[in-house]
């Protein structure tokens, strides 16, 4: 997870009703915590200019290949409710990018740790995606 950390730019999304608002510029950062969890932090630009920023927690729920976390975005009094499966799919050979998918194939993400991501990574994660069960076609590219 240590290599996972930090920022990363979403670069193709799987369009989804809480991300609606997101015209460009989306990123995730991960925060790894003393005590094994992992603060998230998502932010975008919305049609008005104005930042979105959306504060979660994740914990890793496959502790064998730290590959499989749950993630909430809902908190009320420090308790946190409505956790979603968030899988690490594929990763580049040297975590440049990652491909983030869900056991449904309704949620998936190509992240970047740059905003400009070539062609031929991006083949790369087409292929992860496939390889997935995934349909890039379904993937709609992040404006930056």
């Amino acid at each position: 997870m240590n290599k996972y950390a930090g920022k990363w730019y979403e670069i193709a999304r799987i369009p989804n009703n809480y991300q609606n608002n997101c015209v460009s510029n989306a990123t995730a950062t991960y925060i790894l915590r003393e005590d094994g969890d992992i603060d998230v932090i998502n932010r975008c630009k919305e049609e008005d200019g104005e930042i979105d920023e959306a504060e979660g927690i994740a914990q890793i729920s496959d502790t064998v290949s730290n590959a499989k976390l749950k993630v909430s975005f809902v908190s009320i009094l420090g308790f946190h409710f409505f956790w979603g499966d968030y899988w690490i799919i594929g990763l580049g050979e040297n975590y440049e990018f990652a491909v983030v998918g869900h056991p449904t194939r309704k949620y998936g993400w190509i992240l970047s740790r740059t905003p400009v991501f070539s062609e031929e990574k991006l083949g790369e994660a087409f292929q992860i995606l496939k390889d997935n069960g995934y349909d890039p076609k379904d993937f709609k590219m992040t404006i930056h």
